[in-house]
């Protein structure tokens, strides 16, 4: 039995703010396993987070102190502030190893991208790579029995499975921190993508094959979370909710059958999912999709490998204004096959999108084990040897990115339900939250013909904003 202190690394509250789904779900099969475990969230405890948590350090006397970092930084090359995330990490595991002798492990998303490169620059002294449950209890039993663990652990070489995943943790006061932020928690009915967009780090971080939770299981966690955190807003993590295989609808299903009386968003993507599917899911609670819709025509869909068209982008968002569900576009300029005139056909398809919010973004980060990143080694974009630790961007040779946000900034200009540039969008939204409202906040900016009054009085704020 070993002593393990988890900690949320993360600070960022853009778009919201996110509990730490990982550390709850790691956590949970730490005490399944016999371990002691305490989580501690820097997010939570604001300002003098180190403070505290090297006093909790102190009092609770870990055997192991395991850092999740969530993100490396914010991915968007317009941020007009410095928004690299590891130079703080690096401070705290300095801050916690100065103050104890405890191995410091790292995990998480962003560390799994990049493990080595990551491991390297904070000075922590193991680190696991994917998914955390199974290794860091072996990693914690190994310490123990005196034996040298591997440096990195790769999770994903024995992943779990539909009978093997751990319901969440999650802590009374951090659910209450994170409801009374945003309004919602998370939760993850599935894990990995087979899907092979070049960009993409989620088969890195998950695997590139769908993992699922049984639909019983789901609607168990979430009537648990409704009963001991009165919970009833929920996003779901999975790196795409509408898969084909059936288990979405199976879910809904379940949640239906249960009685849960949460509403929900989830990342769709825009195809494989028929209007009667998205009834049933409105039936179930769906009140909101974020969308990976990512390119904006058929040229620049196919340069970062997208096995959908922009004709089922808008038949997908033509079932949903049906459906009166609130939808957010999100789409990337500048990727692969990008010129001046893919930008404007572009711009004039995002024009057909109706009844929809969109998000647009300069430039695609480029990441360790993308295709993107080999087609920006060979376009001299980049070097061979990048370490891409620091953030890099894509950006199309055959377009000029200035004159690019010249055109998606003129084509957006005076819609509330268009965005752009990204920190354009973070204003918007931080100002709907200083009038009270939470969540996604940014349904509130779409309407639809005849509109439902459940905008009315939000509507009357986001005019004004």
């Amino acid at each position: 039995m070993s002593r393990i202190l988890l900690v949320s690394s993360n600070t960022a509250n853009e778009p919201f703010s996110v509990y730490p789904l990982g550390m709850a779900c790691v956590a949970s099969a730490a005490v399944s396993a016999g371990h002691v475990v305490e989580q501690f969230d820097c997010l939570e405890k604001g300002e003098k987070a180190v403070e505290l948590l090297l006093a909790r350090i102190s009092r609770f006397k870990p055997d192991l102190v395991g850092i999740s970092v969530r993100n490396i930084d914010n991915v968007d090359s317009m941020a007009l502030e410095d928004n690299w995330y590891l130079e703080k990490v690096k401070q705290l595991v300095q801050r916690i190893k100065a103050h104890d002798s405890a191995p410091v492990v790292m995990g998480g998303s962003a560390f799994s991208i990049m493990p080595h490169r990551v491991l390297d620059y904070t000075g922590a002294d193991y680190g696991i790579a994917g998914e955390g449950e199974t290794a860091l209890c072996d990693l914690a039993d190994e310490l123990i029995r005196g034996e040298e663990p591997a440096r990195i652990i790769y999770g994903n070489d024995t992943p779990i499975t539909t009978t093997g995943f751990s319901a969440p943790l999650y802590e009374k006061g951090l659910a209450d921190f994170y409801l009374s932020e945003s309004g919602m928690l998370n939760y993850q009915t599935k894990r990995g993508c087979p899907h092979q967009c070049n960009y993409c780090s989620y088969p890195a971080i998950e695997g590139s094959a769908f993992r699922r939770q049984e639909p019983g299981f789901v609607a168990e966690n979430l009537k648990r979370m409704e009963k001991e955190h009165g919970v009833d807003t929920v996003f779901f993590t999975d790196s795409v909710f509408n898969d084909s295989s059936g288990h979405c609808i199976q879910v809904a299903e379940e949640m239906i059958r249960q009685g849960c009386n949460i509403r929900w968003a989830a990342y769709f993507r825009p195809c494989s999912t028929t209007e009667e599917e998205l009834a049933l899911f409105k039936a179930a609670g769906l009140y909101a999709m974020e969308v990976g819709s990512d390119a904006a025509c058929d040229t620049t869909l196919r340069g970062i490998n997208k096995s959908f068209s922009f004709e089922d982008v808008l038949a997908f968002n033509d079932i949903s204004v049906r459906q009166e569900i609130p939808s957010a576009h999100f789409f990337m300029f500048g990727g692969p096959n990008e010129t001046e005139q893919t930008v404007i056909q572009g711009l004039e398809n995002i024009d057909r999108l109706t009844g929809c919010a969109v998000f647009a973004f300069s430039g695609i980060r480029i990441l360790p084990r993308t295709g993107i990143r080999e087609i920006a080694v060979r376009q001299g974009i980049i070097s061979e040897t990048d370490s891409l630790i620091k953030p890099s961007y894509y950006c199309s040779p055959l377009v000029d990115k200035q004159e690019m946000e010249t055109l998606i900034t003129r084509a957006f200009d005076k819609r509330k339900d268009r965005i752009f540039p990204p920190e354009k969008g973070q204003a918007r939204l931080k100002a709907l939250h200083l009038f009270g409202f939470k969540g996604l906040l940014w349904d509130m900016l779409v309407s639809f013909a005849g509109d439902r009054t459940k905008k009315a009085k939000g509507a009357k704020h986001a005019r004004q904003i």
